[in-house]
């Protein structure tokens, strides 16, 4: 067994567990451009990288009280059925070069996006308590089919290049419940939503033979004390100064991929 794969995994999981953001963000790439995966098949073992460990850490988030499951259930009614449609389509139309090629290029594009969230986070979350204090009631009449509708599209986003779970659910999601969502909450409920979407994506991507089994054991033999340490320990301080590393990376990551 490589060492270097549980470390790559522990740090990945840690990232995780402190901001909620990170597993397929890092993974994916790290496994195309460091492991020379092919793009479908490092997609299907980070879906699953990402379902396990996540497992983990929002367990530990749910005893803390840190999830708020009437958002996680808005969530999973637009994602599940956006990731069984996905999965149906990469199947019908095959996985050759062309669609490869694809999932790079929207893996990039997706990068690029997930750095941009992280960063106009805060003024994101600032638009939304302005519209949520200035209308109210018509603000909560729209937050249900919408935290439906941003599902729907994370479930796309998710199933295609494993990436959006973490940063673009959370932005979302601090615009859409500006005051309902804390830090801690925030990073709960994003990693428990992510749970049910992974494995489901997962679960097509493994029946098309799209995992990398031996490699996934490596993974999660660092990410799973990473992701409880990660929950643990993780604050809103180190947060912020993660998030900026993390987008820095991002952006340089998703660039070289758009250029691949």
């Amino acid at each position: 067994m490589d060492w270097i794969n549980p470390v790559a995994g522990f740090v990945v999981g840690l990232l995780v567990g402190i901001t909620g953001v990170g597993g397929g963000s890092l993974m994916t790439p790290l496994l195309v451009l460091v492991f020379g995966m092919a793009p479908a098949v490092a997609v299907g073992t980070d879906l699953w990288f990402a379902a396990i460990t996540k497992l983990v850490g929002g367990t530990v988030h749910h005893q803390r009280g840190g999830v708020d499951w009437q958002v996680v259930r808005r969530l999973a009614m637009g994602s599940l059925p956006a990731a069984v449609l996905t999965l149906a389509w990469l199947h019908a139309s095959g996985l050759g070069p062309v669609k490869q090629g694809l999932i790079l290029h929207m893996l990039g594009v997706v990068l690029v996006l997930t750095a941009l969230a992280m960063l106009l986070k805060k003024q994101l979350h600032a638009v939304g308590q302005r519209l949520r204090s200035s209308a109210p009631e018509r603000f909560k009449g729209v937050q249900p089919p919408l935290t439906v509708l941003a599902g729907a599209l994370l479930g796309f986003l998710v199933t295609l290049t494993s990436v959006g779970a973490g940063a673009l659910g959370t932005v979302m999601l601090v615009y859409l419940y500006p005051f309902r969502m804390t830090p801690t909450r925030l990073v709960g409920t994003d990693i428990v939503h992510a749970i049910p979407l992974t494995m489901v994506a997962g679960m097509g991507h493994l029946w098309m033979g799209n995992v990398d089994l031996p490699l996934l054991g490596q993974l999660l033999l660092g990410s799973i004390p990473g992701i409880v340490l990660g929950s643990l320990v993780g604050t809103r301080t180190s947060e912020l100064y993660l998030r900026r590393a993390i987008a820095a990376v991002l952006v340089a990551v998703g660039a070289k991929l758009l250029l691949a």
